[in-house]
């Protein structure tokens, strides 16, 4: 279970030891090569010897016997881990030593009998970061910047590959994933712009992948074999981990039109039209139900989904019943619903109603009711993307062999989001639906 920390101990005040210690970094990541900087960080902030000035090392000792070091060390170690990857991560051929610098955690010497108590207690302290939220989510930014850099693409035959292997796979997640709850506003930024980069890469190459199926089935219409025109064109290399079959099957849900030849987006509005003309929430409940409903398949609606998503709806904010619904509700309708369907929190990890959609409805079906939650409510986006991150977390450590429907989610969720919130150009995939 995540510890949450109190609000209080990130927003605590920088005092001026710690402020030498930022000052020097922000010096020496601009001045120093990355392996003089990784030496010299190993050696004083993580052992506690050859401290770069007499300066910083009686800095360091006045940190140490500062009260509730205990508790505060994990967040100023924090930040300077996030002062150096900041300056790294903005160029290219200096990025590929991020990872080097979280992999120091791994060999902290342990302390002798003859070790000085201040040095002994240092160097805990060190160990006690290393099982921090903190140290988690750098482990996670570096195997993100590391399989940019290498351009390493797993795929579906990777069975042994753990799902925390994936972080780079998934942008949508990185500002639950990768920043914690005393993130600088200069990491949040880096997080961000590697987020960018990474979902931008995924846009071009699923746009390349629908250019190339569509110029396969032109090709194909001409009379001429798959075979012979697929010879007759450069492939593409699927950009997902879902089979060919499943993102063709992925494509024409959240491209095509589905619904009574309606696409999502024009069910979503059509929807938002009507709601204009509901004068209280408890109908737009009633509406709501109907709108979410329409993606699920009859059979298994009728067993108890239908009726328990219901009553769900109807115990929701009941004392807002006789008022017109708002954004405000329509999004804490949207959040209230993402618990119900995904899950609740990382407290609260229970996802059944999740797995049995999918075990029932297949994870295209599945995301699709989810889009169309989110395309009513934009604003809902990120809670969406937040119960996404909480299932990431809580399977982080086991193969993708043993969780193919979070995979499998996950893709799709990808697609969806891709499709309808970013910028991948899949139009003209509609020419061959």
């Amino acid at each position: 279970m995540t510890k949450v920390t109190p609000i209080a101990s990130y927003l605590r005040q920088t005092n001026s030891a710690e402020q030498e210690l930022y000052d020097y970094l922000m010096h020496a990541v601009q001045s120093h090569t990355p392996d003089e900087l990784l030496q010299e960080f190993k050696q004083f902030l993580l052992e506690g010897r050859q401290a770069p000035t007499p300066e910083l090392h009686q800095a360091l000792i006045t940190i140490l016997k500062t009260p509730g070091v205990e508790e505060d060390f994990k967040f100023i170690l924090n930040r300077c881990c996030h002062i150096i990857i900041n300056r790294w991560q903005i160029h290219p051929q200096l990025q590929k030593s991020i990872p080097r610098l979280v992999e120091l955690f791994d060999s902290i010497p342990p302390p002798s009998l003859s070790t000085p108590r201040l040095t002994k207690l240092h160097r805990q302290l060190v160990v006690d970061f290393s099982t921090s939220e903190q140290y988690l989510t750098l482990q996670r930014l570096a195997r993100v910047v590391e399989d940019d850099d290498s351009k390493k693409k797993f795929t579906w035959n990777d069975q042994s590959v753990s799902v925390g292997q994936l972080i780079q796979r998934y942008p949508y997640l990185y500002e639950h994933c990768l920043l914690s709850e005393d993130s600088s506003f200069e990491h949040q930024q880096t997080v961000r712009q590697v987020q960018a980069r990474i979902q931008r890469a995924f846009e071009l190459d699923l746009s390349k992948y629908v250019m190339y199926q569509v110029r396969l089935a032109q090709l194909a219409r001409r009379k001429h074999s798959i075979q012979d025109a697929k010879q007759m064109l450069q492939g593409v290399q699927n950009p997902t981990l879902l089979t060919e079959r499943e993102l063709g099957t992925a494509l024409k849900y959240f491209v095509g039109k589905p619904e009574r030849g309606h696409s999502y987006r024009d069910l979503s509005q059509y929807f938002l039209r009507r709601t204009t003309e509901i004068l209280s929430y408890e109908d737009f409940k009633h509406e709501l139900f109907s709108y979410l409903i329409s993606s699920v398949d009859q059979k298994y609606g009728k067993l108890q989904f239908n009726q328990r998503l219901y009553q769900k709806l109807q115990t929701m904010l009941p004392n807002y019943d006789h008022q017109k619904p708002n954004e405000l509700l329509m999004m804490r309708t949207a959040s209230q619903l993402l618990n119900y369907l995904i899950v609740e929190s990382p407290q609260r990890p229970e996802h059944y109603v999740f797995v049995d959609m999918i075990t029932n409805l297949g994870p295209t079906v599945t995301v699709a009711l989810l889009l169309k939650l989110v395309l009513m409510c934009g604003k809902a986006k990120p809670h969406l993307e937040r119960r996404f991150s909480i299932l990431f977390s809580h399977y982080e450590s086991q193969s993708q062999e043993g969780v193919p429907w979070l995979i499998k989610s996950l893709e799709n969720l990808h697609i969806a989001l891709s499709v309808h919130f970013g910028d991948a150009d899949v139009s003209f995939l509609k020419q061959i639906m």
